[in-house]
């Protein structure tokens, strides 16, 4: 199923490595800071709802 890389099997193999912990970290900082922000807006909803 892979493919033959020769001599180039190191780098290409580190490069998808490093790609795929890069967009695994993209995406658990953006659902982190996701939950963040709504944290946030529900904690503004509520001050606003209180002030009528």
């Amino acid at each position: 199923m892979m493919p033959e890389l020769g001599k180039y099997a190191d780098t290409v193999l580190s490069a998808y490595a490093a790609s795929l912990l890069l967009l695994a970290g993209l995406i658990a900082v953006s659902l982190w800071r996701g939950r963040k922000l709504r944290a946030e807006m529900k904690r503004i909803e509520a001050r606003v709802s209180r002030r009528g």
